[in-house]
């Protein structure tokens, strides 16, 4: 007896295939959150690349387009093509990179005294490292809050948790059986009212902060404000100094390595540091070397940013006309605190955040538990 298979309609099967596909290249898409950007990693590795492939005798334009052709990233693979058909139709890398918004001022500047000097090889040798090292900086100073901030997070989380759902159950028991709270229960009592009456108000207050943040720090006003508060803070004024003059110094030391002027160097420097007080001086620091001042005098006048020893440094740089290998001096001191500072800061602030947690969870413990002793008397 022969076995007669039923056969799906064609219209059916043509609509399978059309899920399917459509199911399988929404699979393979690459899923993005927010927008694509070429971070300072990114950056490093390119201007890496670049340089040996120069370095090698390959042509700007044969370079780039082993780039292009070694790239895997959509955005990154786009942003080079768009580069290289810039070249190919007559432009520089200098204008490539202006009309990239993913290019800071500095790296415009710096590609185009590399093209007029002939010197491109070593700009982005210099750049890269100036990158590497920004990359590394930044890794340090994650690693060093990271802690901190999970300890935070969970207190807040912790303490939250027991004002809303802990604190009550002790108040219904001495509603019960009507006992006086002294002053520090009524207190904690208080508070986790208030937390559970608001806690809608609060939490949307908070993504409401953090989104006004998000907008207004571009904002020169703000940014100028806020980054003059910075540097009167008792304890983070120091390390974020240091943070911006080791930045500062390596930008400098790396330029004067490529023979670029000192003045060209201050002058990027401060379209480079997005840091107010730091780039605000160095443009009235280049104004004056331009006019005729002494290096070390400039800088001198703005003491709450260079100290007495930088200072001196600057004066033996002017006498020995040697400003690449004091500055690269002056780079390694200022890395050299930076990282203590960063461990410091780590090794006093988890201790710090630890000893409050208990503090705060322990007063709270101590003002459910101090009724607890009427209620017994009452009970017996």
């Amino acid at each position: 007896m022969a076995i007669k298979f039923q056969q799906q309609p064609k219209a059916a099967l043509t609509s399978e295939k059309v899920v399917s596909k459509d199911l399988n290249s929404l699979l393979q898409k690459e899923i993005r959150i927010g927008k694509p950007q070429f971070t300072d990693k990114k950056k490093a590795a390119f201007y890496d690349e670049l340089s040996v492939l120069l370095e090698s005798g390959i042509h700007l334009k044969s370079a780039l387009e082993l780039l292009v052709t070694s790239e895997a990233k959509a955005f990154e693979k786009a942003l080079l093509d768009r580069m290289l058909q810039s070249l190919v139709s007559g432009g520089s890398l200098s204008n490539c990179m202006k009309n990239e918004s993913v290019f800071s001022q500095y790296e415009y500047i710096a590609i185009k005294i590399g093209e007029e000097t002939g010197n491109l090889v070593e700009i982005t040798k210099q750049l890269s490292a100036f990158y590497q090292q920004k990359v590394k900086q930044k890794s340090e100073i994650i690693g060093a809050l990271t802690y901190p901030i999970i300890v935070l997070g969970t207190a807040l989380v912790v303490i939250g948790f027991m004002l809303n759902f802990v604190v009550p159950l002790f108040v219904d028991i001495f509603k019960q059986n009507r006992v006086e709270l002294p002053w520090i229960t009524k207190s904690i009592v208080t508070a986790s009212n208030f937390l559970k009456d608001n806690t809608t108000l609060l939490l949307v207050s908070f993504v409401i902060l953090i989104v006004l943040s998000y907008r207004i720090r571009k904002n020169l006003a703000f940014k100028k404000m806020w980054e003059s508060l910075l540097l009167k803070l008792p304890i983070l004024n120091s390390y974020i100094k240091n943070v911006k003059l080791a930045q500062f110094t390596q930008a400098v030391s790396l330029m004067s390595n490529a023979k670029i002027d000192i003045t060209k160097c201050l002058s990027m420097s401060a379209k480079m540091i997005s840091f107010f007080p730091l780039s605000n001086a160095l443009q009235v620091i280049e104004q004056e070397i331009i006019n005729g001042g002494k290096l070390s005098v400039a800088f001198e006048k703005y003491d709450t940013l260079f100290d007495k020893k930088m200072i001196a440094l600057l004066r033996v740089a002017e006498e020995t006309n040697n400003t690449a290998y004091i500055f690269n001096k002056l780079n390694k001191q200022f890395t050299f605190e930076v990282n203590k500072q960063s461990k410091l800061i780590a090794d006093v602030l988890n201790p710090i955040l630890t000893i409050i947690v208990g503090l705060i969870v322990g007063v709270i413990l101590i003002a459910m538990y101090l009724p607890m002793f009427k209620l017994s008397n009452v009970i017996g």
